[in-house]
């Protein structure tokens, strides 16, 4: 992606927010939602059009989990992490997911496929533990389905 690609990206996502106090969240995630991640070459013109520090910006991309600072998998799988979770065995989970996948939360294969990720709560916590898989919530899931799950979307990546 080209500087003039993303610089292009950036003035795009200002701009539906143009007149709105505090829109540099929302601008992050119409940018994101672009071009997959914010580049770090998108920090600069994006403080510039605000008129914030590069620092205040690109703290607001590494706080929050949402953004990606690389380009996401072409598939992506989230395991909630939270406390209700926990208590119903998310650590199998876990443990499955990067031992199938052969990669770390917050880590992408290496040929791309699938991006494996935590998150605290999705809200689903009478269904718990849960996994989100391209979006789609998979409640009251275990390691062996798990398992199979990925191995699905392994051969279909």
């Amino acid at each position: 992606m080209t500087d003039a690609e993303v610089a292009g990206a950036v003035r795009r996502a200002v701009d539906g927010h143009a007149g709105e106090d505090g829109a540099l969240i929302e601008i992050l995630h119409d940018l994101q939602a672009d071009l997959g991640h914010i580049p770090r070459s998108a920090i600069k013109p994006l403080a510039e059009a605000l008129n914030v520090s590069r620092a205040d910006v690109y703290g607001v991309v590494t706080f929050y989990r949402d953004f990606r600072e690389e380009p996401a998998g072409r598939r992506t799988v989230r395991i909630c992490r939270a406390e209700a979770c926990q208590s119903l065995g998310c650590d199998a989970l876990v443990d499955r997911a990067t031992t199938t996948l052969g990669v770390d939360l917050g880590q992408t294969t290496s040929d791309g496929a699938v991006t494996l990720d935590q998150v605290f709560c999705f809200g689903n916590c009478a269904l718990g533990p849960t996994v989100e898989i391209d979006g789609r919530l998979y409640g009251r899931m275990d390691a062996a389905r798990l398992g199979g799950l990925l191995t699905a979307e392994a051969s279909h990546g």
